[in-house]
C-alpha cells in the first residue's frame, strides 16, 4: 500500500477508536443492576398500604383463611376478610421457646421497615381459677423468658403490651393474694429488662371499664407493676368497649398516674359492648364489629394508638358454639369483617 494511504487508513481507524470511546455505553454504571440496591440504599417506608406503621404478618391466621377460601371459591368471603388479613394485628407470646416465631416476625418487620406489634403473655399463676392454668411454672423461668424475648428483640422497632389481664386480676381478687406481691415485681423488672432494648416500648395491661368500673383502683397496682419506667398502659384488650368510653377511663387513670399516655385495643368494638353483664356480654358476643383500623394517629394527645390487640376472629372460649379459647375462628372472624365500617 502507498505510504499516503497508509496514514490515511491509519487516521481513519484512530478516529473510529476515538469516537466509539466518547459514545456512552449501553449499560449504565451508576445505575443499579436488576436484583442490585440503589447508590443510595432502599428508602424506608414509614407506613404501609393499610396506613399504619405496623408490621402486616403474611402468615397470620387471616391471611391464611382467606388464600384457603380463595382456592375453595368463596371469593366474595376472602375478599371480606382481608379487611383483618391486611392490617396489623398482635403476636400473642404465651410461652415456650419465642425464639423461632420471634426471628420470622422480626424478620419481616425489619425488612418491611415496620413495627412489631406484641403481647407478652406468660406470667405464672396467669389464669383465674382455684388451680391457674397457663403461665410460667415459677419467677426464676418468666425472668428467663422475658430475657430471651428481649434479646431476641434487640434494636428492632417493637410494642410490647405486657401481661394482659395480669393487674386486672389482682384487682378484681382472681389472682390469689399469695402472688400479688411477685406478680408486681415480676411486671416491674420484665418493664425494666425490655426497656433496655432502645426501640422496644412496652405498655402495661389496665383492664377496662366492664371488668374494673372504677379507674382509680388501678393507679396503685399500675404503679407497683413499674408505670413509671414504662412508656404507658393499654386499655380494652380483648374487649368490647367503644372508643369513647375507654378514652374517658384512661384519661382519669392518666391523671392520677402522671399523664401517663395509653393504647387502646379497637379489635372488636366497632358496635360496641353487647348490651348486658357478665361473661355473656364478653364471651364471643354476637352481632360485633370491628372497630379504628389500628394507627398511630388518634387525634388524642393522650392515646398513642389504636391498636388491634385481641386477633379479631381469636375464640373467647367455648361459648356460644366457639372452639377454645384463642383459637381462630373462621366464621366469627367473617362477621366481624362483614359488620366493619371501616
Amino acid at each position: 500500500m502507498h505510504p499516503a494511504a497508509r496514514r490515511r487508513r491509519l487516521r481513519a481507524c484512530l478516529g473510529l477508536l476515538l469516537l466509539l470511546a466518547s459514545a456512552p455505553a449501553c449499560t449504565d454504571a451508576a445505575a443499579p443492576q436488576p436484583g442490585a440496591p440503589a447508590a443510595h440504599g432502599p428508602s424506608p417506608v414509614a407506613a404501609g398500604p393499610d396506613g399504619s406503621p405496623y408490621w402486616v404478618d403474611p402468615r397470620s391466621e387471616a391471611a391464611r383463611q382467606v388464600t384457603a377460601w380463595e382456592a375453595a371459591g368463596r371469593y366474595d368471603d376472602a375478599q371480606v376478610l382481608r379487611r383483618i388479613a391486611e392490617r396489623p394485628t398482635t403476636l400473642w407470646l404465651t410461652g415456650g421457646d419465642v425464639g423461632p416465631e420471634i426471628r420470622r416476625a422480626v424478620a419481616g418487620a425489619r425488612a418491611a421497615g415496620r413495627t412489631l406489634l406484641l403481647a407478652a403473655h406468660h406470667i405464672p399463676h396467669r389464669d383465674c381459677g382455684p388451680r391457674p392454668a397457663g403461665g410460667a411454672p415459677d419467677a426464676r423461668a418468666y425472668r428467663g423468658w422475658i430475657g430471651a424475648l428481649a434479646d431476641t428483640l434487640k434494636d428492632t422497632k417493637a410494642v410490647v403490651i405486657l401481661e394482659p389481664g395480669a393487674l386486672a386480676h389482682v384487682v378484681d381478687g382472681c389472682t390469689a393474694a399469695g402472688h400479688h406481691a411477685e406478680r408486681y415485681r415480676l411486671l416491674s423488672e420484665a418493664v425494666d429488662r425490655l426497656k433496655r432494648n432502645k426501640n422496644t416500648k412496652v405498655y402495661l395491661d389496665a383492664g377496662d371499664p366492664a371488668r374494673i368500673p372504677r379507674p382509680k383502683d388501678l393507679v396503685e397496682p399500675l404503679r407497683k407493676a413499674g408505670l413509671e419506667r414504662a412508656d404507658g398502659f393499654a386499655l380494652n384488650v380483648s374487649g368490647f368497649q367503644d372508643d369513647a368510653a375507654t378514652r374517658a377511663y384512661g384519661a382519669a387513670i392518666s391523671r392520677a398516674s402522671g399523664n401517663k399516655h395509653f393504647v387502646v385495643d379497637t379489635g372488636r368494638n366497632g358496635e360496641g359492648p353487647l348490651p348486658g353483664d357478665g361473661e355473656q356480654a364478653r364471651c364471643n358476643p354476637p352481632g360485633r364489629a370491628l372497630g379504628t383500623p389500628p394507627t398511630d394517629r388518634t387525634g388524642d394527645p393522650l392515646v398513642d394508638a389504636y391498636l388491634w390487640i385481641g386477633r379479631p376472629g381469636a375464640s373467647d372460649g367455648t361459648c356460644r358454639g366457639g372452639p377454645a379459647a384463642g383459637r381462630w375462628w373462621p366464621d366469627y372472624a367473617l362477621g366481624l369483617a362483614r359488620r366493619a365500617r371501616e
